[in-house]
C-alpha cells in the first residue's frame, strides 16, 4: 500500500481538525477580550495563530493541501504586514519543499515505471529529494549520457490524496476566506479539483514543457530546461542551477528583485503570444533566477504540470478593454465586458463605476515603470475587501467566465509574487509587445461582427 493512502485517515482527520481550531481560538479571543484586550489586538493575534496553524497543516501533508498552501501564499502580500510578517517563513517552506517521501518508496516507484535495472540508466543517482512539492518530489542525477538531470517522480497515490484533501477544504472554504482579505476561496479550490487529472498526467507536463524548451531555446531572458525521459509517474528534464526566487524574495539585491520581476512579467504575456499554452502555476518555487554573461540575469522556469491552453495567445478582449479602461472609455469597457459575459444579461451597471472600480487595480500598467509593493498590494485588497466600500458591492456583481478564470488566477497570482519582490517593473513595455490588443488596432468587437458578416456572405452565396 502507497503512503499517501494509507494516512488518508489521518489526512482527513487533520484537515477536519482546522475548523475546530478555528473555532478554539474564537473562544479563546473572546476571553482575551473578555478580559479587557482591545478587539483590534485580539483580533491580530487570532488571525496569526490561525494562519500558522493552517499553513503548518498544509505543508506537512502535501497533496491538494499543500496545492491549495501554495496557492494562498503568493497572496501573502495582501495581508497586514502584522499578520503576515510573523509567518512568511512559513510561507516560504511552502513555495520550495514538503517533507520528503522514503527513500525506499522512490526506489519501487522507479523500479516499477523505469524497469528493475532502472539504476543503470544513470550515472549517478542522489537519494535525498533537492526539492519536494504538493504531488511529487525531485532527485538530482547525472543521465547515462552525462547529462545533469532532475528526476521528478510522484507520489504514490497522489491523485486520491490531491481529490480528498480539495474536497476536505472546500467544506470549510467560508472559514478560509477572512485570512485573504478579497479573495473568494471557494472557486480557487474548485478550479485546482478541476485541475486535478492534468496535473497527475506527467506526459502531458513533458509536452507542455518541450513546448517552451524548443520555443525558447536560446532565448537571452528566459530558460526552460529540455525533456530527457518521461513515463508514467516519472520525468527527467535537464538540471538548472540558480537561485529560488524564494530566496530572492527573502534576501536578494534590489538589482536580483527588479531583473526577476520584469522577467516573469515578460514570461506571463509572452509565453501565451510564443507558444499558445500559459503556464498556470507561477508560485515562486517555479522559477529560478540564473546569471548569465550578456543579461546579467535570465529567468528559469520549472514545472508545467498546469498550463491553460490557448491557441491564439491571451484573448485580444482583454488587452483592448485594458486599453480602454486607461484611455477613461467607459462605455466602450462596459460593452465589452457585457459582451463576454463579465456583467450578466439580468444585471445593469453604471459604466462610470466600472471604471473606477478598474482604474486602481489597473495602475501598473499606466506608468513608464511601477513599483510593486506589500502596501499597494494590501490597499487593492482592503478596498475590494471592505463590504462598506463601493468597490465591494460592485465586485459582487461582476461575473468571471469560465474560460478567463485560469487567466485570471495566474495574473492576480504573478501581481501577488512582484509585490513580495518589491519589483520595480516595466509592466507597459511587456503589455505593448506581448498582448493583443493593448496597442491601438483593430476592436476586437469589430473583428468579431466582420467574421460574423463574412460568415453570412458566404451562406448567402452557398443558397444562391
Amino acid at each position: 500500500m502507497s503512503d499517501l493512502p494509507r494516512k488518508a485517515v489521518t489526512r482527513t482527520a487533520k484537515l477536519a481538525a482546522l475548523p475546530l481550531g478555528f473555532a478554539g481560538r474564537a473562544t479563546w479571543g473572546l476571553g482575551k477580550r473578555i478580559g479587557g484586550k482591545s478587539a483590534e489586538i485580539v483580533g491580530r493575534e487570532l488571525q496569526q495563530r490561525t494562519a500558522e496553524q493552517l499553513f503548518k497543516v498544509l505543508g506537512e501533508l502535501k497533496g491538494g493541501a499543500m496545492k491549495f498552501g501554495q496557492a494562498l501564499s503568493v497572496f501573502e502580500s495582501a495581508l497586514p504586514e502584522e499578520v503576515a510578517g510573523p509567518y512568511r517563513a512559513a510561507l516560504t517552506k511552502l513555495q520550495e519543499a514538503a517533507p520528503p517521501m522514503p527513500t525506499r518508496t522512490v526506489h519501487s516507484v522507479l523500479r516499477e515505471r523505469l524497469g528493475e535495472d532502472w539504476s543503470e540508466l544513470f550515472q549517478k543517482f542522489e537519494d535525498k529529494p533537492s526539492a519536494a512539492a504538493s504531488i511529487g518530489q525531485v532527485h538530482r542525477a547525472v543521465w547515462h549520457d552525462g547529462r545533469e538531470v532532475a528526476v521528478k517522480v510522484q507520489y504514490p497515490g497522489a491523485g486520491e490524496a490531491l481529490l480528498s484533501d480539495l474536497t476536505q477544504l472546500s467544506r470549510f472554504a467560508r472559514l478560509l476566506g477572512p485570512l485573504i482579505p478579497g479573495m473568494d476561496i471557494k472557486p480557487l479550490i474548485s478550479e485546482l479539483r478541476d485541475r486535478v487529472s492534468e496535473e497527475l498526467d506527467y506526459a502531458l507536463e513533458a509536452e507542455a514543457q518541450e513546448t517552451h524548451a524548443t520555443e525558447f531555446a536560446g532565448d537571452p531572458d528566459v530558460l526552460v530546461p529540455a525533456v530527457v525521459h518521461q513515463c508514467d509517474q516519472v520525468l527527467v528534464t535537464e538540471w538548472i542551477d540558480g537561485i529560488p526566487l524564494s530566496e530572492v524574495i527573502a534576501e536578494g539585491t534590489q538589482e536580483q528583485r527588479d531583473r526577476a520581476g520584469q522577467l516573469l512579467a515578460r514570461f506571463l504575456f509572452s509565453g501565451p503570444a510564443r507558444t499558445g499554452l500559459l503556464h498556470a502555476d507561477p508560485h515562486p518555487g517555479n522559477f529560478r533566477l540564473l546569471p548569465d554573461e550578456k543579461s546579467g540575469w535570465r529567468l528559469g522556469v520549472l514545472d508545467f504540470g498546469t498550463v491553460d491552453r490557448l491557441p491564439g495567445g491571451l484573448p485580444s478582449t482583454i488587452g483592448y478593454s485594458l486599453r480602454m479602461t486607461l484611455a477613461d472609455e467607459a462605455e466602450a469597457v462596459y460593452e465589452l465586458l457585457c459582451e463576454e459575459g463579465f456583467v450578466k444579461e439580468s444585471i445593469e451597471l453604471e459604466p462610470g463605476a466600472v471604471l473606477d472600480y478598474l482604474l486602481p487595480i489597473i495602475e501598473p500598467a499606466q506608468a513608464d515603470e511601477f513599483t510593486f509593493t506589500r502596501g499597494w498590494m494590501r490597499s487593492q485588497a482592503a478596498r475590494i475587501a471592505d463590504p462598506r466600500s463601493p468597490a465591494h458591492q460592485l465586485g459582487r456583481l461582476l461575473n468571471l467566465p469560465p474560460s478567463y478564470l485560469l487567466i485570471h488566477r495566474v495574473t492576480l497570482s504573478t501581481i501577488g509574487v512582484l509585490c513580495q519582490l518589491g519589483a520595480t517593473v516595466r509592466l507597459r513595455d511587456e503589455l505593448e509587445e506581448w498582448l493583443p490588443g493593448f496597442v491601438p488596432g483593430e476592436d476586437p468587437t469589430q473583428e468579431l461582427l466582420d467574421t460574423e458578416e463574412l460568415l453570412d456572405e458566404e451562406g448567402s452565396a452557398a443558397e444562391a
